[in-house]
């Protein structure tokens, strides 16, 4: 695949090949465990050969413009979180200041025209993106209302890291249990530091701004993080589990479903658990090591949906940042045109993923009680758990 993509651009220089080592892992996973239908096979094999040509366009790139290697990225800030807990709509919000930069999915899926010696005088890339959106979606009509996308919306960092394949992303839309297994005993650095050079592209591209940036996977990585952004600025989003669970687990059913030949709900909501399980007490002991300097903004979920703009405010003060009349009018605009964010009304079953209410109740006690979250009144105390876990009503996220 590596020379497949060599003779398709006529360039033959990756940059280097620790590339090599996380594909073959990834691979055989595709092989071996994720039981991918024909499209999934046609899938992974052209999102494999998309990053592949893509690191030779960013390795021609710099040596032609080797400026690029020397673009500062100056105190980012890093949006985390669990998932499903507002850390795309905060993402979206203050990607809309005009004096912020945000990676669009556009530009993380074509960083580069494909080709760059005789580029289009129209950059037909946004219109593809959206094209390829509008056709996962037609396989997938249940996903606009869970996580709305289209090419010009801040993107993920986990699809940057994914061109180095060594990203969460592969295990969130397929069942590689080996491959992640994998991911979890690597340091991170290597993914991060490319990370850092593929910012230094798009800012030397499009120009600079404060990069705001945004993973739930950055919780696992922040040993990483600290030591190729030292100046980094965090901000944690949190939210009662009990709603983020089933939706997460849901989410990762919608993207697994078209590219294999059989779901397990069951052990989709099992890793989802264990998963952020690790991930919450991460949050806990990242919050515990940062007492002193500051660098971590806390967002609970349920003052930014009932106050979005107060939120934001809040953590421009605590970074130093000004909050501009521009800003301030783009998002109340926003806000105005897409009630809820733009997310539609979704219900789950905790039931249909294996989740026991009471069971993930206690498993996430100490986490809650840490940051003084508070659910909704059905998940206010163990005895309404209780109750909800033995009827037949489902879980709104």
């Amino acid at each position: 695949m590596a020379a497949r993509a060599q003779r398709r651009l006529g360039l033959t220089d990756f940059g280097d090949s620790s590339f090599e080592e996380p594909l073959g892992v990834l691979l055989k996973a595709y092989n071996e465990e994720a039981n991918l239908n024909l499209l999934g096979r046609i899938a992974a094999r052209w999102d494999t050969m998309r990053f592949l040509l893509n690191l030779l366009l960013l390795k021609e790139a710099e040596t032609t413009a080797p400026e690029i290697l020397d673009e500062p990225i100056v105190a980012p800030i890093l949006i985390t979180g669990l998932p499903r807990s507002g850390t795309t709509f905060l993402h979206s919000l203050l990607a809309l200041d005009p004096s912020n930069r945000a990676p669009l999915c556009w530009e993380t899926i074509y960083p580069y025209q494909r080709s760059r010696r005789s580029p289009e005088k129209r950059d037909r890339r946004p219109e593809m993106v959206d094209r390829q959106f509008a056709s996962f979606v037609r396989m997938v009509p249940e996903l606009p209302s869970l996580h709305p996308m289209s090419a010009r919306s801040p993107q993920e960092c986990i699809e940057i890291v994914a061109h180095v394949f060594r990203s969460y992303r592969f295990d969130t839309t397929h069942d590689v249990p080996s491959y992640r297994r994998w991911l979890d005993d690597t340091d991170h650095q290597a993914e991060y530091r490319f990370h850092k050079r593929f910012l230094k592209h798009l800012q030397h591209s499009k120009g600079r701004g404060q990069w705001v940036l945004k993973a739930p996977d950055h919780i696992f990585a922040m040993d990483a993080i600290r030591a190729v952004y030292p100046d980094a600025r965090m901000v944690f989003v949190h939210r009662e589990p009990l709603e983020v669970l089933p939706s997460a687990a849901r989410l990762t059913e919608l993207l697994r479903r078209p590219f294999t030949h059989a779901i397990d709900r069951l052990q989709i909501g099992r890793d989802v658990c264990e998963r952020w399980e690790m991930g919450a007490a991460l949050l806990i002991a990242e919050t515990e090591r940062d007492r002193q300097s500051r660098s971590i903004f806390h967002v609970r979920y349920r003052e930014l949906v009932e106050d979005p703009l107060g939120s934001v405010a809040d953590l421009y003060r605590h970074f130093g940042m000004t909050l501009g009349e521009d800003a301030v009018a783009c998002i109340q605009s926003f806000l105005a045109a897409r009630p809820n964010g733009g997310y539609g009304h979704n219900s789950y079953r905790p039931e249909d993923f294996g989740l026991d209410i009471q069971t993930e109740w206690q498993r996430f006690t100490d986490y809650r009680d840490y940051f003084h979250i508070e659910g909704k009144k059905r998940f206010a105390a163990p005895a309404s758990v209780t109750r909800v876990a033995g009827s037949a009503g489902s879980s709104t996220c």
